[in-house]
């Protein structure tokens, strides 16, 4: 399996985008072109197709320590897959200022896309603003903006807890959306998303465009034999057609089929011949469904 970063070498050419100045916080449309850190390539059928890579940093002491189960990072797993995006890694971390600002810039460097999950509330472990600002070595500033829309939305009742959630590391984007009340912050290719699995998916749907490429194709086989009985038959396709990901899927609590095999590929002739060559291999008793 590739390191954190290798993914990088596999791009001719970087072009890294600035999100703006320093002197304070840009205001964008969430429909916005994504800005691009790099992405992997990979030849099929003698043509290149881009695969834009992912990271998700789940922050947060109570998911740790198991109070919580953390739904944010099966979400984004499936979401970006649908989006053609490959999700290369999951860390989940505490509350630690020091913790999240070296993995932000850890991620940062690896994948074209970072999302962040958890720790943008008012209490005083809600400290991931602060890491991602150190990550860019920037200070944390208390935008404008977002306070007015905290004060219209909670009138007299604003105290200095709320206004907490109107932090940001400096220069940072305010990604808004008609149907959201409050904006998502990010910097570069960072996404600030709260740990709330609502509130994160709102965000992320209203966000989604941004990371759209060219989609994964998949076909499915259910098989009645054991993954023992059809090990040797993966391993051949995969061997045969190494651009195509097979997946291989036991089930303990089902009598009608032992195994879900997954044939994903951005080819879709690759897939379909994947698909084939299983079907010609497995024993006709083997296969219970496909789809």
């Amino acid at each position: 399996m590739s390191k954190p970063g290798a993914c990088r070498g596999h791009v001719p050419t970087c072009m890294v985008k600035s999100s703006g100045g320093l002197g304070g916080i840009r205001q964008e449309s969430s429909q916005a072109p994504p800005e691009i850190q790099g992405h992997r390539e990979r030849r099929y059928r003698g043509q290149f197709m881009s695969t834009p890579t992912a990271g998700i940093i789940v922050i947060g002491n109570e998911i740790l320590s198991g109070k919580v189960l953390d739904a944010n990072s099966n979400f984004l797993a499936v979401e970006l897959r649908k989006l053609g995006v490959e999700l290369r890694r999951v860390l989940t971390i505490p509350d630690e200022i020091d913790l999240i600002a070296d993995t932000v810039r850890e991620f940062h460097q690896a994948y074209d896309h970072v999302f962040t999950s958890g720790g943008i509330g008012p209490t005083h472990d809600d400290v991931t603003i602060a890491g991602v600002a150190a990550a860019f070595g920037r200070p944390v500033i208390k935008d404008e903006k977002l306070v007015a829309s905290i004060r219209g939305y909670l009138g007299d009742r604003v105290n200095e807890h709320h206004l907490k959630m109107a932090e940001a590391p400096q220069g940072a984007a305010l990604l808004e959306d008609a149907q959201l009340g409050f904006p998502t912050v990010s910097i570069e290719n960072v996404y600030i998303l709260p740990g709330v699995p609502e509130i994160l998916r709102k965000k992320f749907f209203a966000l989604a465009d941004r990371f759209s490429s060219q989609p994964y194709h998949l076909r499915v086989i259910y098989s009645r034999h054991h993954e023992s009985q059809i090990a040797g038959f993966l391993n051949e396709v995969t061997a045969r057609l190494p651009t195509v990901a097979i997946g291989s899927y036991p089930k303990m609590d089902t009598s009608d089929f032992s195994v879900k095999l997954t044939i994903e590929c951005k080819d879709e002739s690759v897939v379909q011949e994947a698909f084939d060559l299983l079907m010609e291999m497995l024993p006709e008793e083997a296969i219970f469904a496909t789809k």
